[in-house]
């Protein structure tokens, strides 16, 4: 457990939805000693840079929250960047993580990890028993890859590596990008965007433009240009059409809740308080030098000692275990916005996973549970994107 509060820790997406959250909530909590990089100081997909700077900062904490994301449509159009961009940065993180002694690290994937048709709600013995969802079964595989790093490293060698899956979120910071944002963000922006054309607010539809541009049509552009691109995406004069049947069910958490989450398990949660203590102390450790992992010395695996039987499945599921359809989500995104017009649900596009709602009993009983109701965070994620736009003018 992580107790001293100069504890040197990397958040690896520190600009990001959660990654963002969790550099909050650390500071919040006395943990300053905090190391981040944007995007273009650090690309996580060059191995050598990633060693080099693992060489200089040699941080004692790892948080792996940054990731290639989107919703379906990005997951569609860009399948091989989902599963090559996002493997990767897990293999040049955990792999620097470990050759440099890492005491802690932990790793954020998705509960997109389970398969289409598994049973509801989902716990996480569910993994890898029938197919994934199609649509985004790229960046499926590679977060289980990710979360089998974390476990395959903690039974040889002894790490102390946890994997949380967080279902949908949504909160501060959120990606509002139409080409490839999740689906509360992008619905909220569509429906505000129609609502603005209603309204005739054509300073307010402009500054929008200008700070998130959709396919290079940004402020700036002709009027007819900018009508067309929003009628692409859905958007009309009082009128949202969005994909699918509206019948989806799924599951949200406010990113601030799933930052106050994750940093409760990377503090407080070791891998043999998921798999248990007689396990735990089973399963042979690697030889300590100066207090990193012996990567050269490993008697056994813990999947290979037949009386402890398959250690596996031993990430944590991170959500609220509540449930409402995509449909309904429209109706709380439309009340937050004031929207008067109506929404649209197109049949003849992709619906995606069914259901998606998660078992949270082993969160529950690791000491965590949810803050934020959805009914409250809708609300609240509409004031931060109207702040956000404000800020620029």
């Amino acid at each position: 457990m992580i107790t001293d509060k100069q504890t040197k820790i990397y958040v690896a997406g520190h600009r990001g939805l959660v990654g963002s959250a969790i550099w909050k909530n650390l500071e919040e909590r006395g943990y300053n000693n905090l190391v981040g990089r944007t995007h273009s100081e650090l690309d996580l997909t060059d191995q050598q840079a990633v060693r080099e700077f693992f060489d200089t900062e040699r941080p004692q904490a790892v948080v792996l929250a940054a990731a290639f994301v989107g919703g379906i449509m990005a997951n569609s159009l860009y399948r091989a960047d989902f599963i090559m961009q996002n493997m990767k940065m897990q293999c040049n993180v955990i792999s620097e993580a470990f050759a440099h002694g890492v005491e802690k690290l932990l790793f954020l994937g998705s509960t997109c990890i389970y398969p289409k048709n598994a049973p509801q709600p989902m716990k996480e013995d569910c993994l890898l028993t029938s197919p994934l969802e199609y649509t985004n079964e790229e960046y499926a595989i590679a977060k289980i890859a990710g979360l089998k790093m974390c476990e395959s490293y903690n039974l040889q060698y002894g790490t102390n590596y946890i994997a949380v899956m967080p279902t949908n979120l949504y909160g501060p910071n959120d990606n509002f990008h139409l080409e490839n944002s999740h689906v509360m963000p992008a619905m909220m922006r569509k429906v505000y965007l129609a609502q603005l054309i209603h309204d005739g607010n054509w300073d307010s539809i402009r500054r929008d433009l200008d700070i998130r541009p959709v396919e290079g049509v940004s402020g700036s552009s002709q009027t007819d240009d900018i009508l067309g691109i929003l009628a692409k995406y859905g958007i009309y004069d009082n009128k949202v059409v969005l994909w699918g049947t509206g019948t989806p069910l799924r599951e949200f958490l406010w990113s601030e809740d799933m930052a106050d989450a994750s940093v409760h398990v990377l503090l407080n949660v070791d891998f043999a308080d998921i798999i248990g203590t007689e396990k735990y102390s089973s399963v042979h450790y690697g030889n300590s030098i100066d207090g990193a992992v012996d990567r050269n010395h490993s008697s056994g695996r813990g999947g290979a000692i037949p009386s402890l039987g398959e250690i596996r499945n031993c990430h944590i599921n991170v959500g609220t275990g509540k449930e409402l359809t995509i449909r309904r989500l429209s109706e709380l995104v439309a009340e937050a916005v004031g929207f008067t017009g109506t929404i649209e649900f197109d049949a003849t596009k992709p619906d995606g996973t069914p259901r998606k709602l998660i078992d949270v009993g082993k969160l529950h009983s690791l000491g965590w549970t949810h803050r934020v109701e959805i009914e409250d965070g809708v609300g609240m994620l509409f004031d931060w994107y109207k702040k956000s736009l404000v800020k620029y003018i």
